[in-house]
């Protein structure tokens, strides 16, 4: 059976929007850290699924506990997620789809269900900047830091990082909270996202959101 609290708190993180239709309420949070979830409302039915899969449920786990700490300092949380060729999609249909068809990638949506408060942008291309509303929504949020989790590690995690790069924000890619196909291919990435984005790579656990919003705070 789907999980009815889920669907509840994905139609409502969608419909803020919606019910306050000023562009100026579009943004509950000041915050001048944001926590990026990419990719993660994913149902992992490609040919190469199965790879990913043992990565993306221990990228999870990690996700959902640093979450927890974003929200616990207020941190804004935004999904940013790919349309997977359907322009007619939202994040409802996403999430009921992971839900309800029985897919590889079920797990992603049961451990990291989109809450009332968080923010969804839909994505149509690999950046999670290209085409998209996210650069007004960083903006309007205040956000100088970045932390990128998600999947795939190696390609829409790693695209993105590069345009926030270009933004001059700072970028933070907690190491256990992204994921490729092979371990190999995120380690690539994460040395990639290290030496040439100048991006911090540490475990999740080190993530001190505090110092974070405190350090973006005086640039």
């Amino acid at each position: 059976m789907p999980s009815t609290q889920a669907t509840k708190s994905a139609k409502k993180a969608t419909s803020t929007q919606e019910s306050n239709p000023s562009q100026h309420d579009m943004a509950q949070h000041r915050c001048p850290v944001a926590l990026l979830l990419i990719d993660v409302i994913n149902d992992l039915e490609w040919d190469d699924g199965h790879l990913i899969e043992p990565q993306a449920r221990e990228m999870s786990h990690a996700i959902a506990r640093l979450k927890k700490r974003a929200k616990k300092a207020n941190v804004p949380v935004v999904y940013v997620n790919d349309n997977f060729g359907q322009w007619r999609s939202d994040l409802n249909s996403l999430v009921d789809h992971l839900l309800q068809d029985k897919v590889r990638g079920e797990f992603l949506a049961r451990e990291l269900t989109p809450e009332d408060d968080d923010y969804f942008v839909l994505k149509p291309k690999h950046s999670g900047f290209f085409s998209t509303t996210l650069d007004i929504l960083l903006d309007y949020l205040g956000a100088k830091t970045v932390v990128l989790t998600g999947l795939a590690g190696n390609i829409c995690v790693l695209f993105t990082a590069n345009d926030a790069y270009m933004r001059d924000l700072k970028v933070i890619v907690p190491r256990d909270c992204i994921a490729s196909n092979t371990r190999e291919s995120n380690e690539d990435a994460i040395h990639v996202m290290e030496h040439v984005l100048k991006a911090d790579a540490p475990p999740s656990d080190e993530i001190d959101f505090g110092a974070l919003v405190a350090e973006a705070g005086k640039s």
